[in-house]
């Protein structure tokens, strides 16, 4: 399928127009909701932190739009929510991260047949006709950079073993760009590949259970900062010193610190910025207030953060 791609940059532009061509329109009454997965690591704390700050920014903005922030901890809480958020808080606008791609499309497409705008940001849903726009980060950059740098740096030779997300499409867009990339590197390979849940002490078991099995491995791709620090540990711990090269992902200050300080193990990252959860926000409210439509797919740029430019991905301040 043919993926129209935009950077975040050219959809603020495009809304702003449609803003001054429609700026006679009064704005419509939006109530907007954003369901999204609570604070279980370091990313999805900082999608909760963006969320409840567009909520913020916006409400402050526009009198004439009310936005509802639900947290929740697993797919089926997920579903109640947006029941909820249709029955009780009457939302006409839904911006969702989903838990989980595959059991959370269903209840989207519900919430869609009864007129709600649907917005879907990162974890797509496994039919697109359920929403409708998507805004997400660039999940094939996010996989195709890694094994880039992976290969050049090894020479074209080493054994490689990975750290998957959880079950969800955007995880399979990672995955796939990887895999796709190191198929041109027959000397490449990859011992074995295991869901980690984005979680750092699920990273540490199943890094455990690969220094056990594998004897030498020459780099982790563990796809997440978070997991990446679990892998760092497991590795310290095993007192490993096969390994050349930790690369995670998602570009977090903790990371990006590491790039900074040179850290033995941890000489590149990849940025996808939790940010694009308010951008998201920021975009549907602003579409809606003036009863028009987002383009069907935005997807914001990854690119490689290394120790020549940390510095200008590494904010302190900032949640993640």
């Amino acid at each position: 399928m043919k993926q129209v791609i935009r950077a975040v940059g050219a959809g603020m532009l495009a809304l702003g127009l449609l803003g001054i061509a429609g700026g006679a329109q009064a704005e419509e009454k939006v109530t907007l909701g954003v369901a999204i997965p609570t604070a279980d690591h370091g990313f999805t704390g900082g999608i909760v932190w963006w969320a409840n700050k567009a909520k913020s920014d916006l409400e402050k903005a526009h009198p004439d739009l009310k936005v509802i922030v639900k947290t929740a901890a697993g797919s089926p809480e997920q579903a109640n929510q947006l029941q909820d958020l249709v029955t009780v808080n009457k939302i006409n606008a839904l911006v969702i991260f989903p838990f989980e791609s595959a059991s959370l499309t269903q209840p989207v497409a519900q919430v869609k047949k009864k007129g709600v705008y649907v917005t879907v940001v990162d974890r797509g849903l496994t039919d697109t006709s359920a929403q409708d726009a998507y805004v997400a980060g660039d999940n094939t950059a996010f996989g195709k950079l890694p094994a880039e740098y992976l290969a050049k740096t090894l020479n074209g030779k080493g054994d490689v073993v990975v750290l998957r997300g959880i079950p969800t499409t955007l995880d399979n867009e990672r995955y796939g760009a990887f895999e796709a990339v190191l198929k041109s590197y027959p000397n490449m390979k990859i011992l074995d590949a295991k869901y980690a849940n984005w979680n750092r002490d699920d990273a540490f078991k199943v890094t455990q259970d690969y220094l056990t099995r594998f004897k030498h491995i020459d780099a982790v791709w563990a796809a997440d900062d978070d997991m990446a620090i679990g892998v760092l540990k497991a590795i310290d711990q095993a007192k490993r010193t096969d390994i050349k090269e930790v690369f995670g992902g998602a570009g977090s200050k903790v990371m990006v610190k590491k790039l900074i300080d040179g850290d033995p193990l941890i000489h590149a990252d990849v940025s996808y910025s939790p940010k694009f959860i308010y951008d998201a926000i920021k975009l549907t409210a602003e579409a809606r207030l003036k009863g028009e439509k987002l383009p069907s797919t935005t997807i914001i740029p990854s690119v490689l953060i290394t120790k020549e430019n940390a510095q200008q991905f590494y904010f302190p301040d900032s949640p993640f």
